[in-house]
Protein backbone atom coordinates (compact mmCIF):
# COMPACT_ATOMS: atom_id res chain seq x y z
CA UNK A 1 0.00 0.00 0.00
CA UNK A 2 1.03 3.58 -0.56
CA UNK A 3 1.06 6.85 1.35
CA UNK A 4 -1.93 7.97 -0.34
CA UNK A 5 -3.87 4.92 -0.08
CA UNK A 6 -3.40 4.79 3.60
CA UNK A 7 -3.77 8.52 4.01
CA UNK A 8 -6.94 8.32 1.92
CA UNK A 9 -8.61 5.25 4.26
CA UNK A 10 -7.35 7.71 7.18
CA UNK A 11 -8.98 11.18 5.71
CA UNK A 12 -12.39 8.74 5.10
CA UNK A 13 -12.78 7.47 8.42
CA UNK A 14 -12.13 10.63 10.08
CA UNK A 15 -14.82 11.92 8.00
CA UNK A 16 -17.06 9.70 8.48
CA UNK A 17 -16.27 8.93 12.07
CA UNK A 18 -17.03 13.07 12.56
CA UNK A 19 -19.68 12.97 10.36
CA UNK A 20 -21.55 10.61 12.88
CA UNK A 21 -20.48 12.58 15.96
CA UNK A 22 -22.45 15.21 14.71
CA UNK A 23 -25.53 14.27 14.85
CA UNK A 24 -24.87 11.35 17.42
CA UNK A 25 -22.67 12.64 20.52
CA UNK A 26 -21.99 9.65 22.97
CA UNK A 27 -20.02 12.32 24.99
CA UNK A 28 -21.80 15.63 24.94
CA UNK A 29 -25.21 16.63 24.22
CA UNK A 30 -24.31 20.44 23.09
CA UNK A 31 -24.50 21.87 20.38
CA UNK A 32 -21.25 23.70 20.64
CA UNK A 33 -19.40 20.13 20.73
CA UNK A 34 -21.62 19.16 17.41
CA UNK A 35 -20.13 22.56 15.72
CA UNK A 36 -16.39 21.20 16.03
CA UNK A 37 -17.12 17.89 15.33
CA UNK A 38 -18.48 19.83 11.81
CA UNK A 39 -15.19 21.34 11.95
CA UNK A 40 -13.06 18.74 12.21
CA UNK A 41 -15.31 16.61 9.04
CA UNK A 42 -15.19 19.85 6.92
CA UNK A 43 -10.98 19.20 7.72
CA UNK A 44 -10.59 15.32 6.93
CA UNK A 45 -12.92 16.12 3.80
CA UNK A 46 -10.14 18.62 2.70
CA UNK A 47 -7.39 16.52 3.25
CA UNK A 48 -9.22 14.04 1.00
CA UNK A 49 -9.27 16.62 -1.97
CA UNK A 50 -6.02 17.40 -0.97
CA UNK A 51 -5.54 13.55 -2.13
CA UNK A 52 -7.55 14.46 -5.38
CA UNK A 53 -4.93 17.31 -6.02
CA UNK A 54 -7.67 20.10 -6.15
CA UNK A 55 -5.98 22.19 -3.67
CA UNK A 56 -7.81 24.93 -3.84
CA UNK A 57 -11.44 23.12 -3.36
CA UNK A 58 -9.50 22.11 -0.13
CA UNK A 59 -8.61 25.52 0.36
CA UNK A 60 -12.23 27.06 -0.50
CA UNK A 61 -13.42 24.22 2.07
CA UNK A 62 -11.28 25.36 4.88
CA UNK A 63 -11.02 28.97 4.64
CA UNK A 64 -15.40 28.96 3.35
CA UNK A 65 -17.20 26.07 5.39
CA UNK A 66 -14.47 25.90 8.58
CA UNK A 67 -14.17 29.57 8.88
CA UNK A 68 -17.68 31.58 8.02
CA UNK A 69 -20.04 28.93 8.00
CA UNK A 70 -19.07 27.27 11.07
CA UNK A 71 -18.54 30.75 12.74
CA UNK A 72 -22.31 31.61 11.22
CA UNK A 73 -23.48 27.93 13.42
CA UNK A 74 -21.90 29.40 16.63
CA UNK A 75 -23.49 32.56 16.43
CA UNK A 76 -27.10 30.78 15.87
CA UNK A 77 -26.35 28.51 18.60
CA UNK A 78 -25.20 31.11 21.18
CA UNK A 79 -28.04 33.30 20.06
CA UNK A 80 -30.87 30.49 20.47
CA UNK A 81 -29.67 29.77 23.98
CA UNK A 82 -30.21 26.29 24.07
CA UNK A 83 -31.26 24.94 27.37
CA UNK A 84 -31.03 21.47 28.34
CA UNK A 85 -34.36 21.40 29.72
CA UNK A 86 -36.09 22.72 26.98
CA UNK A 87 -34.34 19.86 24.42
CA UNK A 88 -37.43 17.77 22.37
CA UNK A 89 -37.40 14.60 22.67
CA UNK A 90 -36.66 12.28 19.95
CA UNK A 91 -40.04 10.93 18.82
CA UNK A 92 -40.91 6.90 16.86
CA UNK A 93 -42.33 8.99 13.86
CA UNK A 94 -39.71 11.79 13.34
CA UNK A 95 -37.30 8.58 13.52
CA UNK A 96 -39.16 6.65 10.73
CA UNK A 97 -40.08 9.67 8.80
CA UNK A 98 -36.19 10.22 8.75
CA UNK A 99 -35.09 6.78 7.68
CA UNK A 100 -38.34 6.76 5.15
CA UNK A 101 -36.94 9.95 3.50
CA UNK A 102 -33.17 8.68 3.30
CA UNK A 103 -33.70 5.04 1.98
CA UNK A 104 -35.57 7.24 -0.83
CA UNK A 105 -33.01 9.79 -1.22
CA UNK A 106 -30.63 6.92 -1.59
CA UNK A 107 -32.74 4.88 -3.79
CA UNK A 108 -33.60 7.54 -6.34
CA UNK A 109 -29.50 8.23 -6.09
CA UNK A 110 -28.86 4.81 -6.88
CA UNK A 111 -31.38 4.58 -10.00
CA UNK A 112 -29.85 7.38 -11.18
CA UNK A 113 -26.33 6.01 -10.50
CA UNK A 114 -27.15 3.11 -12.45
CA UNK A 115 -28.84 4.61 -15.45
CA UNK A 116 -25.73 7.11 -15.91
CA UNK A 117 -23.42 6.08 -18.50
CA UNK A 118 -20.30 6.45 -16.53
CA UNK A 119 -17.17 7.65 -18.80
CA UNK A 120 -13.90 8.72 -17.46
CA UNK A 121 -13.46 10.70 -20.86
CA UNK A 122 -16.13 12.96 -20.46
CA UNK A 123 -15.11 15.32 -17.56
CA UNK A 124 -12.79 17.62 -18.30
CA UNK A 125 -9.29 18.09 -17.02
CA UNK A 126 -9.29 21.26 -14.55
CA UNK A 127 -6.81 20.23 -11.96
CA UNK A 128 -5.06 22.87 -10.62
CA UNK A 129 -6.62 25.60 -12.85
CA UNK A 130 -8.49 28.13 -10.67
CA UNK A 131 -9.62 29.64 -14.00
CA UNK A 132 -11.00 27.05 -15.88
CA UNK A 133 -12.94 25.17 -12.79
CA UNK A 134 -14.33 29.05 -12.27
CA UNK A 135 -15.68 28.73 -16.07
CA UNK A 136 -17.06 25.24 -15.93
CA UNK A 137 -19.12 26.22 -12.58
CA UNK A 138 -20.40 29.63 -13.57
CA UNK A 139 -21.42 27.85 -16.81
CA UNK A 140 -23.09 25.02 -16.28
CA UNK A 141 -23.94 25.59 -12.32
CA UNK A 142 -25.63 29.33 -12.31
CA UNK A 143 -29.07 27.92 -11.03
CA UNK A 144 -27.57 25.98 -8.23
CA UNK A 145 -25.24 29.26 -7.48
CA UNK A 146 -28.31 31.33 -7.39
CA UNK A 147 -30.63 29.25 -5.54
CA UNK A 148 -28.18 28.35 -2.30
CA UNK A 149 -27.54 32.53 -2.25
CA UNK A 150 -31.13 32.82 -2.04
CA UNK A 151 -31.79 29.91 0.10
CA UNK A 152 -28.57 31.59 2.52
CA UNK A 153 -30.59 34.95 2.14
CA UNK A 154 -33.70 33.55 3.69
CA UNK A 155 -31.52 31.43 6.32
CA UNK A 156 -29.77 35.02 7.70
CA UNK A 157 -33.14 36.50 7.37
CA UNK A 158 -35.00 33.97 9.77
CA UNK A 159 -31.72 33.96 12.25
CA UNK A 160 -32.24 37.67 12.47
CA UNK A 161 -36.16 37.14 13.10
CA UNK A 162 -35.62 34.31 15.77
CA UNK A 163 -33.30 36.46 17.41
CA UNK A 164 -34.73 39.71 17.93
CA UNK A 165 -36.22 40.48 21.11
CA UNK A 166 -39.45 41.87 21.88
CA UNK A 167 -39.68 45.79 21.52
CA UNK A 168 -43.48 46.11 23.11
Amino acid sequence: MELADILFYVFAALTLLCGVLVIANPFSRNPVTSAMFLVLTIISMAGLFVLLHAFFLAAVQILVYAGAVIVLFLFVIMLLDLKEEERRKIKFFGVAAGLISVGAILGIFLKNLHATNLNAQSSPSIEGDTAALGKLLFANYVLPFEVVSVLLLVAMIGVILLSKKKLD
